[in-house]
């Protein structure tokens, strides 16, 4: 069960993995996401599903090796299973036909837009889709965009490819060109979002951000996702994990993201030690 089907490394880091995952595979939504833990002794880590094929039982996941846990999931191989896998959760998102669609998309935060985006696109929407990376080497999911998109605006910071520039740039050119633009939705890192966030306000544009804080059982049991929408405290898990924009306090959630960091690079430095010690063990 969970068993890697395919394996794919698509960028520095950045993987594309298949599981086999039935239940979830027919269950799933768009905006939903699943709790996987790559083994018995890791972490739990959420992941957003990028795509579903109900008819083989797979689900596909873009997974960043950054993290502990992450690392794991990437260093198994096609065969190798997961320890367990739990979902579909979260609520999923709003689909209907609003018009024109705007989906921004930034890092492996383009992987999270694409099942709402898919989705938006068969519910009838025109889909103008802007995909950003570092540079060229971190492009991810071009051809899979482009097959739902009406526009698709790849940007680069270094300008390596597509056109130079952040994702918010490319916004705001779409409003200067006159665009009519009736919704947005983003993903991707906070602060990114917070700033497509402040234009789309200065639009009355509604928008749309999937919010990605700490998170340990994705059940609402533990209340490590807590976030302040509207000024009521939402736990993404079990609310989320989209939410109107324009309501989110995005500072709150990034001092509860970076609270953490430390520990995590304690724990980055540990699993470095451990590895060299079984390095030296093995050679003696």
């Amino acid at each position: 069960m969970f068993e890697i089907k395919d394996k794919t490394k698509i960028a520095p880091d950045i993987y594309r993995l298949e599981i086999e995952a039935p239940l979830i595979a027919k269950k799933f939504k768009a905006g939903q996401f699943i709790v996987l833990r790559p083994l018995e002794t890791s972490e739990r880590v959420p992941l957003t599903i990028m795509k579903t094929d109900p008819q083989a039982g797979t689900i596909t996941l873009i997974v960043k090796a950054i993290g502990l846990s992450t690392r794991q999931l990437c260093a198994l191989e096609k065969g190798q299973t997961v320890a367990d896998l739990l979902g579909p959760l979260g609520k999923s998102s709003e689909i209907e036909n609003y018009g024109t669609v705007v989906i921004v998309g930034g890092g492996v935060g383009t992987a999270v837009a694409f099942a709402v985006a898919q989705s938006l696109k068969e519910a009838g929407n025109r889909i103008i889709t802007i995909s950003g990376a570092r540079d060229q080497s971190f492009v991810i999911l071009e051809d899979d965009l482009r097959e739902i998109s009406d526009e698709l605006i790849m940007a680069t910071d270094d300008g390596s490819y597509g056109v130079k520039g952040f994702v918010t740039e490319q916004l705001k050119g779409l409003y200067a060109r006159g665009e009519k633009i009736d919704r947005v939705i983003a993903a991707g890192p906070l602060p990114m979002m917070r700033f497509i966030s402040d234009i789309t306000r200065e639009h009355n544009t509604p928008t749309v951000v999937s919010l990605n804080p700490i998170m340990v059982d994705g059940i609402g049991m533990c209340g490590g996702c807590r976030a302040l929408v509207g000024g009521k405290i939402v736990f993404v898990c079990v609310d989320g994990p989209e939410f109107d924009a324009h309501q989110v306090d995005f500072d709150s959630l990034m001092r509860r993201n970076n609270a953490y960091r430390g520990i995590e690079q304690e724990k980055e430095h540990a699993c470095k030690l451990e590895a060299e010690i079984e390095t030296v063990q093995h050679d003696q």
